[in-house]
């Protein structure tokens, strides 16, 4: 009896160290390969963003310049002159000016006494021809004569008109000078501010090929506007009259906010990157902004409150084959046994994940959007509608999904884990060997 009690005790200790040793084995082996990177599904508020960066300008900017060649004699402003319109800034050395206008008068005075003795010319010619014709209706002289006669008379009164062009022709040579001597006297096209000086006193400006830029002027410094080069990707997004808000490197804790003037449709390529200009008006009253200074430009194009965000990384995620073949393991082995229509799907799901592991269809057109939620410890794939993005985070819709829901962002493999672990130890260590 006893010993029939013994072998009784010893037969049930051999099946449950039996049982352990299977459970184990089975824990082992349902193991996933992957660490799965997680978020929660929460609500909030989505702001819609697009970032660009400009420079400041003056809303009216001239450039000044010289249209004659000449030494600088004297400069009247500086950089920040404060100078009303019509104010003389610079005056070039203009004695070879003067020169050029007295030569020209003096050829317009040549060329008026030239008119006048063609004038005397063409009158003696007249009275001659008008003799002739009385002396041949007389038959006093030939015919020739009185042809040569008014042919002289002809030639004087081209004569006259020759050196009434030559008269016009000087005259506009001695405006001309005129001119030019007028330029040799600077004067600032618009009220406004100095901003850059390029010349010198004695600096000889050379006006053969272009007009040299002696100044650049701002017309108002209370009125900037930034020129921000935004994305192609993005610029469908703006539109005139939307907020914008930037900061400058000098003012690093500051905002400042302006309004979308215009968006021009002049693409600029630059490595192969097409942007387009957007000028944002902003109000520089206490004069802290600076025309050239960098501007981190942030247009604001849409806002959503109290919707449901999921990390962006949630749906660019796709789960590898074999995380599903294991999930799908690891509930069988704690759920009701599948159906054989939910492992067939099951199934293709994997390989769909396997095939287009970028979320495209087969035809390269974008597949419906959807994450992948943990729920009951397996892995269900959720539709979902998108909405606005900024960048971290994007708004979402679905009936399906409900706010604390676990959603997926990454699956490590866990070898690769250990090793980018491994590395990061050994680093540590030869960094301490080094101190």
């Amino acid at each position: 009896m006893t010993r029939s009690i013994g072998m009784i005790i010893g037969a049930v200790a051999a099946l449950g160290v039996g049982g352990i040793s299977a459970i184990a084995t089975v824990g082992r082996k349902d193991k996933s390969a992957y660490h799965l990177e997680k978020a929660t599904v929460d609500r909030g508020t989505i702001t819609g963003k697009v970032t660009a960066t400009g420079s400041l300008t003056a809303l009216v900017t001239v450039q000044v310049g010289s249209q004659v060649s000449g030494r600088i004699q004297d400069l009247f402003a500086d950089f920040g002159t404060k100078v009303k319109k019509g104010q003389i800034i610079a005056r070039l050395d203009s004695r070879l000016s003067v020169a050029a206008v007295e030569q020209a008068s003096a050829n317009q005075q040549a060329a008026q006494a030239n008119l006048v003795q063609a004038q005397a010319k063409r009158s003696h010619a007249e009275k001659e021809l008008a003799r002739a014709n009385e002396l041949s209706g007389k038959k006093l002289i030939a015919q020739a004569e009185l042809d040569a006669r008014a042919a002289e008379a002809a030639a004087a009164t081209a004569a006259v008109a020759a050196a009434s062009g030559e008269v016009a022709q000087a005259r506009a040579a001695r405006n001309q000078a005129a001119v030019n001597l007028g330029y040799t006297t600077i004067v600032s096209p618009i009220n406004g501010t100095v901003i850059s000086r390029n010349v010198d006193v004695g600096q000889t400006v050379a006006a053969s090929l272009q007009a040299p830029t002696l100044f650049t002027i701002a017309e108002d410094l209370r009125k900037m506007q930034v020129h921000a080069a935004v994305s192609e990707a993005d610029v469908g997004k703006l539109a005139p009259g939307m907020p914008a808000s930037f900061a400058v490197d000098a003012y690093p804790q500051k905002r400042f906010q302006g309004v979308i003037r215009q968006i021009r449709d002049a693409p600029q390529t630059l490595q192969n990157v097409v942007t387009y200009d957007a000028v944002v008006e902003v109000d520089n009253d206490a004069l802290e902004l600076k025309p050239g200074m960098t501007a981190n430009v942030t247009f604001v194009y849409a806002e959503r409150k109290d919707v449901l965000r999921v990390p962006t990384a949630a749906l660019r995620f796709r789960p590898p084959p074999e995380l599903l073949t294991a999930a799908s393991g690891a509930v069988a082995g704690n759920q009701p046994a599948q159906s054989h229509a939910d492992k067939k799907a099951a199934k293709r799901a994997a390989k769909a994940a396997a095939a287009h592991p970028e979320g495209t269809n087969g035809a390269g057109a974008p597949a419906p959007r959807s994450v992948w939620v943990l729920r009951d410890s397996a892995l269900a794939e959720v539709p979902v509608s998108v909405g606005v993005v900024d960048g971290s985070r994007v708004e979402v819709e679905s009936a399906a999904l409900r706010e604390g829901d676990v959603v997926i962002t990454d699956a490590i493999a866990r070898a690769d884990r250990a090793e980018s672990k491994k590395s990061r130890t050994q680093a540590q260590a030869s960094s301490k060997s080094l101190f």
